[in-house]
């Protein structure tokens, strides 16, 4: 399928590109992380992947390096998919980050906010770069493999309508039972008539 993409990357960018294979179909590319950001911009400008698809990292415990940075790509007018990896992070994830790559597509800026709060890896450059799923004060990053299963997090106290800068009240169309509770309502049985 995409076999031409992954001759260009090798062309172009020589030992930067650390592996290739299209197992399954899968065309995929193993680059080098300092390159991450210039091969983002070829494949952008030069071959014409316009959407990103998906960002995501996987831990490796006890491989070095250990996480590994996956972007799934596709280009529109040509019909390719792509799949670019970059291995990062020191068994401690030490040395886990990567250049942004927001200024090339600015659909990657919540995928990058999701690496980085899940697995830990940090994105030079990001304009925002600050948890997006879970709590400020969350401690640790849940998809890494030595996150421990029965950590008890800090207890956040709720956070007046000042501090969240939005009405904590229920909106439509949800009613008094229905939807997210926030802020945590008991539960009472309905009264019957």
């Amino acid at each position: 399928m995409s076999q031409a993409v992954l001759d260009a990357l090798k062309a172009r960018f020589g030992d930067a590109i650390l592996e290739t294979h299209s197992d399954f179909g899968d065309d995929t590319a193993v680059v080098a992380p300092e390159k991450w950001k210039e091969i983002g911009e070829f494949l952008r400008k030069d071959l014409e992947f316009d959407l990103p698809v998906d960002l995501c990292g996987v831990d490796y415990l006890g491989r070095l390096p250990r996480m590994e940075v996956v972007m799934h790509l596709y280009s529109i007018a040509r019909r390719h998919r792509i799949r670019i990896k970059a291995r990062v992070g020191d068994a401690d994830m030490n040395q886990a980050e990567l250049d942004s790559l927001t200024s090339i597509w600015p659909g990657m800026n919540w995928l990058e906010r999701e690496v980085y709060d899940m697995s830990g890896v940090v994105f030079r450059g990001h304009p925002d770069l600050r948890r997006l799923l879970m709590y400020p004060e969350f401690e640790g990053h849940p998809l890494r493999k030595d996150y421990p299963a029965n950590k008890t997090q800090p207890l956040v106290p709720y956070r007046t309508e000042e501090e969240a800068g939005i009405t904590l009240e229920k909106q439509p169309p949800f009613g008094p039972d229905e939807g997210m509770s926030f802020p945590r309502q008991v539960w009472q049985r309905p009264e019957e008539n």
